[in-house]
């Protein structure tokens, strides 16, 4: 039983998360786990769907190496070497970790360095050094060298609870061997500040590598955004490795011409495009390409064609949807899509589609990754758009306003395409929410039209008040 647990503890690892998008975290995590072929397991003994912290289990280093080298949502990752509700059971915990798995990175021909982490809480300098000195029981052979170590450890402390009354202690301490750190990096080295060409709708960095890895792209992989805009889910996917190609029926934004979107530029340059984004990025060979489109008349052959379709279609906010009127069928039949008389696209009808050209198109065990907008006083689960071939892999939540949110689902196509006329409509119902056009566009601007008259109301008060207190005053000096 011994040898059991010992070795059950001697394969946990510690992934640190970023605080910011928590919905998101646990799903890229298992997404990209199974890339590598292996299963996501992790102890309760942390609460990683609120705090930054996450204990896997059942998993090799190399492994953990390679998450790493995808994952945005995880700042790095240690090897556990000990754990503990407090410091004491902490020091307890590692003096019981095996001393040949320590061996190896306290030689004393190499060098190392300790880091103190504290979640929620400041530490003054003074007491990280208390910590460090603590530790020094454990065998260190080395120096120590602060700028370039060998190895590094870090000491990671969780003051979890009340931002307004945080714990003198930590309620969870870990201390392990630092692996590698995720990559975070890539949020400023593709941020839509410096991108070359944007629009109005373009995705954020953080948010279109999430989505990439929600759909398991991986290297030689063919990826469709069927609302491409300015290709932002074009770039996260070809960093990845994957070729790249999208339509959309917007035939300026496709050929870059018309007004611009940045702040001090009227219209738009000349070099504007999609393509440019990507050789921005030296990711040009991964560029199939982009056509002016209606996707609810794909021109595709039918069969499996993509391995991932990654989009965020129009909710009618920013950008109206539309699509080319007459419908007949594909889009060999529809009128010239340079400037194409478009009718109403309602969102139920978007989401029909797009679920029948997933399983028309995708592979088996390719995924379907899109954005769907919710009013949330009328949320419920069955308002999410369902397929006899498509099962539901994750949905995850992210605000937009106090009362309305998008959410990320995440479909994978777990059986073969069948006749079109025999699948049913998903949302097909009295209560769907999607029925009319521009529904979600009036819920929308319902709250923002409450919030305007309210400030207005706030900002007539306060003069109000002013106009009162002077005169007061006047009286006053009078």
């Amino acid at each position: 039983m011994a040898v059991t647990e010992v070795s059950v503890r001697c394969s946990r690892y510690l992934l640190l998360l970023a605080q910011e998008h928590l919905d998101f975290r646990l799903p890229e995590l298992k997404a990209l786990f199974s890339i590598f072929g292996a299963n996501f397991e992790y102890d309760r003994i942390t609460s990683p769907e609120t705090e930054p912290f996450l204990v896997v289990k059942n998993v090799d280093e190399e492994t953990v190496r390679k998450v790493m080298t995808r994952t945005v949502c995880a700042k790095s990752a240690y090897e556990i070497w000990g754990t503990g509700r407090t410091f004491d059971e902490l020091i307890t915990s590692l003096r019981t970790y095996p001393k040949h798995r320590m061996s190896p990175f306290c030689r004393a021909d190499s060098t190392f360095k300790i880091s103190v982490h504290a979640f929620n809480k400041t530490l003054l300098q003074t007491d990280r050094l208390n910590k460090i000195e603590a530790l020094s029981f454990l065998p260190w052979g080395g120096k120590v060298d602060l700028s370039a170590p060998d190895h590094t450890f870090c000491l990671l402390e969780n003051y979890a609870g009340d931002v307004n009354n945080i714990p003198k202690d930590p309620c969870q301490v870990f201390f392990g061997r630092w692996l590698a750190d995720g990559q975070r990096d890539l949020i400023r080295r593709y941020s839509i500040k410096t991108r070359h060409f944007i629009g109005n709708t373009s995705m954020d960095a953080t948010l279109s590598f999430i989505m990439a890895n929600h759909a398991r792209v991986k290297h030689q992989d063919v990826v469709f955004d069927p609302f491409v805009g300015t290709g932002s889910l074009l770039v996260a996917c070809a960093h990845y490795g994957a070729y790249v190609t999208g339509g959309d029926i917007d035939y300026n934004t496709i050929h870059g011409i018309g007004k611009a979107s940045r702040r001090n530029q009227v219209w738009r340059g000349p070099d504007e495009s999609i393509k440019s984004n990507l050789c921005q990025y030296g990711l040009q060979d991964r560029y199939l390409d982009v056509f002016v489109g209606d996707a609810s008349c794909p021109p595709w052959r039918e069969g499996p064609l993509f391995n991932a379709i990654i989009t965020d279609p129009p909710y009618g906010v920013r950008e109206a949807t539309r699509r080319t009127r007459p419908r007949k069928g594909r889009m060999s039949d529809a009128p010239d899509v340079r400037f194409p008389e478009c009718s109403a696209y309602h969102l139920r009808d978007i989401f029909t589609d797009l679920l029948d050209f997933a399983v028309e198109q995708l592979e088996i065990g390719g995924r379907l990754v899109y954005w769907i907008p919710v009013y949330i006083p009328e949320y419920s689960e069955e308002i999410i758009p369902k397929h006899p071939c498509l099962s539901l892999i994750s949905n995850c939540q992210q605000k937009l306003t106090s009362n309305t949110a998008r959410r990320l689902i995440t479909m994978e196509k777990v059986k073969g395409f069948e006749a079109r006329c025999h699948v049913p409509r998903p949302l097909d119902v009295e209560c769907d929410p999607y029925k009319r056009h521009n529904a979600f566009r009036e819920k929308y601007f319902s709250g923002v039209t409450a919030r305007s008259k309210l400030n207005e109301k706030g900002k007539q008060w306060k003069h109000l008040m002013a106009v009162s207190t002077q005169t007061s005053t006047g009286h006053s000096a009078c």
